[in-house]
């Protein structure tokens, strides 16, 4: 698993994002894939995850993990949603890009494979979020709703909020036509701090969603971009520009850890 620096200093939080190797998975799915809505073998998924929890410093009571749309729904984690079976779980989670929750050791969790997942942790209220921030995602401006839905439901403020920016595509390796440039335009991005045009244009979804980190309050030095392409580094990554849809995901989690155990 890879860690973040800017979340170590926190004791009271678990904050990670899944390479490739280790697991059970086989094929595109090789190895360590936790996402059982792309494909793989389910008992192969399973596996995997049971791995991933016995590698946590605190089991979690839950992995959850929605079934991602590329929209902006934004679900709230509490006592009842983890009370509900199995079926009623995975229904309340279908169509959902983001969670938030103040519950320790409810794992809350986003799959990628080049979309960007954005970790957040209010250190002041005990809150998490974990974000899935596909290019449409990131036009519709998911990170500003999911810290709306923190500041709505727990009182968060972005001076308390810190972030991480997990393994994502980058902006050398995103290229894109004219309409999905023309999306972030028209959503009002500054096309000068996010753009650039060789031959076609390159987005910089890393930066884009720092935008919103820091319109939202989020200090510059409380934002961590891992910095690691998963076109470029697809040996140790997921990418589904390289390998197409039916592969493997990555899987980017953040909980909070029972100190009071």
């Amino acid at each position: 698993m890879l860690g973040y620096g800017l979340m170590k200093p926190y004791a009271d939080i678990f904050c990670f994002s899944t390479a490739r190797h280790g697991g059970f998975s086989e094929g595109e799915y090789a190895s360590f894939n936790c996402n059982g809505y792309c494909g793989d073998i389910p008992e192969h998924v399973a596996k995997n995850r049971d791995l991933l929890c016995s590698l946590m410093p605190e089991r979690p009571l839950q992995l959850v993990i929605p079934h991602q749309t590329h929209q902006t729904v934004v679900r709230k984690v509490d006592e009842a949603f983890l009370s509900l079976d199995e079926a009623c779980r995975a229904e309340a989670l279908e169509g959902v890009d983001a969670l938030v929750t103040d519950i320790p050791r409810a794992c809350l969790c986003v799959s990628t494979a080049d979309c960007v997942p954005v970790l957040c942790y209010d250190k002041r209220n005990k809150v998490v979020a974990a974000i899935h921030a596909g290019w449409r995602g990131t036009v519709e401006r998911i990170v500003e709703v999911a810290l709306k839905t923190m500041m709505q439901e727990y009182g968060t403020v972005g001076e308390d909020v810190v972030a991480c920016i997990g393994p994502s595509i980058s902006l050398d390796a995103f290229e894109v036509g004219d309409e999905v440039y023309n999306r972030f335009a028209e959503a009002g991005f500054d096309m000068d701090r996010i753009a650039v045009r060789n031959n076609k244009w390159h987005i910089d979804l890393w930066e884009a969603n720092r935008m919103q980190l820091e319109a939202m309050g989020v200090a510059p030095e409380r934002i961590e971009t891992a910095g690691i392409c998963t076109w470029k580094n697809n040996s140790d990554f997921f990418s589904a520009r390289r390998q197409g849809i039916d592969s493997g995901r990555i899987l980017s989690g953040i909980m909070l850890l029972d100190n009071k155990k």
